[in-house]
């Protein structure tokens, strides 16, 4: 176990920058404890508004602020840059990583917020051509993919080349994320761009929302599923259900449908906002504690949220499996909260909290312009109303006055008239990712040691024999 010096403070650890991880930071501001958020990004994200990242609403600075800037008047709090790798129960340490640089971190209370990735039902080679809705990268990835499909038809159609692929947007999973991006990119196709090309018409694209469940939002009940499924049919997205995607490549996908057939839908741009994969420290507890996890990699925990044998150690959030809770992000921002009440009830030697019980506050999803679902309790709200409940909602959690202020103004922008200002797009934000997929060892090799990297030359013969050898097998696909 990690020593401390007698007059050292209680020392807490928070794996995570996401609504759990800022959430239970900041509700321990007061407490006599140090704080050490450690994080594998620097900035806290909203991740609930990368969508509008994606297609040009909002800036990622107003939905993602500087995590140090958010924290930086909370004296108790460090926070340090690093992807958690191990911890180490017996021992009370953290373990980090950043460009090779390996850091361990000692804990007496640990809160863990790690969250959620994209999961592609086992598929994971899916995304390298239909990027995930979990990160900033993908967001700006996915922002250069749709507005570049239009730069790329024009030019192509000015050539007298077809065009259909490029116009053909796919997003796969009908959930609340899904039903968002869809609407949105209809929005942009239809409404913003149309006056923007000559050899285009961009009314005429296909936005097409897939998903093998039999109804859009399955969460909001079959009522707010039919209403928001016809909505999306009257803003141009073709809604196909119990259609499963089989297979993707650079041009398209294959789907399946109910009836066991299989079809092609030819596209370039896809978007996969089709379920979630808990963080892989999940396996890591689990394997150290006995916890069970569910299909989604989430940890079972007691119902104080700490893990069992170990009431040092917090989980919260889209990590766990306690009641059927629902991965959002206000079962994270009061689960930490509850931690940090009990770490700092600890401190006081005040007595336990009874077990955490969630309140549920209900759940919203745009569908366009002035329309949206929600259901608080019993209620379930459509249309004008609801869209302005969401607009209230989602403004009140934005962090930083200055971004609520400029998320308005550009919200106004955009659902008053037409216009973007965020339609910026470049080849680094497209092709990013695959080039550094390519690196052996990811960026670290690109600030190791001398001694130890490879030379850019060796680094450039590895990425043109890859290149060699996905283009024989394209070739030989085609052949067969």
């Amino acid at each position: 176990m990690a020593q401390k010096t007698e007059n050292q403070r209680h020392r807490v650890v928070v794996v995570g920058s996401g609504f759990g991880g800022l959430f239970g930071t900041k509700a321990l501001r007061r407490s006599d404890v140090d704080v050490t958020m450690i994080a594998k990004t620097t900035h806290h994200l909203f991740q609930p508004l990368l969508y509008q990242v994606a297609t040009g609403i909002l800036s990622e600075g107003e939905i993602a602020p500087a995590t140090r800037e958010v924290l930086a008047r909370q004296k108790n709090a460090t926070v340090l840059l690093g992807e958690v790798t191990d911890v180490d129960l017996t021992a009370r340490t953290v373990t980090s990583n950043v460009l090779g640089r390996e850091l361990v971190t000692p804990y007496d209370s640990l809160i863990v917020a790690a969250g959620a990735g994209q999961s592609y039902f086992g598929n994971d080679h899916f995304s390298r051509f239909a990027p995930g809705m979990k990160s900033i990268d993908d967001a700006l990835e996915l922002r250069g993919r749709i507005f570049g499909a239009f730069e790329l038809a024009e030019v192509m159609a000015a050539r007298g080349q077809d065009i259909d692929h490029l116009l053909t947007f796919v997003v796969v999973g009908a959930g609340p994320t899904g039903v968002e991006m869809a609407g949105q990119i209809a929005e942009v196709a239809h409404k913003t761009l149309k006056k923007d090309f000559r050899s285009i018409n961009t009314r005429k694209a296909r936005v097409i929302l897939l998903d093998a469940a039999p109804q859009v939002l399955p969460p909001f009940g079959a009522k707010l599923g039919a209403w928001t499924e016809k909505k999306l049919d009257g803003i141009g997205v073709e809604v196909q259900l119990g259609a499963m995607v089989v297979a993707v490549d650079e041009r398209g996908l294959e789907v399946q449908d109910r009836d066991g057939t299989r079809r092609r839908i030819e596209a370039v741009t896809k978007v996969w906002a089709a379920g979630v994969q808990a963080s892989p420290l999940g396996k890591t507890l689990s394997e150290q504690t006995g916890a069970s996890l569910d299909r989604a990699g989430r940890i079972a925990v007691n119902p104080d949220l700490t893990l069992p044998g170990h009431p040092e150690v917090f989980v919260v959030g889209d990590m766990i499996s306690l009641d059927n809770l629902p991965g959002v992000a206000q079962v994270a921002i009061q689960g930490a909260q509850y931690a940090a009440r009990e770490i700092d009830g600890r401190v006081r030697g005040k007595a336990p909290q009874a077990a955490f019980k969630y309140f549920d506050k209900g759940s919203m999803a745009t569908i366009s312009r002035f329309s949206a679902v929600a259901t608080v309790g019993k209620l379930r709200i459509t249309g004008f109303v609801a869209w302005l409940m969401w607009l209230a909602v989602h403004l009140f959690y934005i962090t930083g006055f200055k971004n609520q202020v400029t998320a308005l103004l550009h919200w106004a922008v955009t659902f008053i008239g037409n216009d973007r200002s965020e339609r910026t797009a470049t080849e680094q934000q497209i092709f990013a990712r695959e080039a550094i997929g390519r690196l052996e060892g990811g960026t670290s090799v690109l600030v190791s040691e001398p001694s130890s990297a490879p030379t850019r030359e060796e680094l450039e013969a590895k990425a043109s024999e890859e290149v060699r050898l996905t283009d024989s097998n394209e070739r030989g696909k085609a052949t067969v």
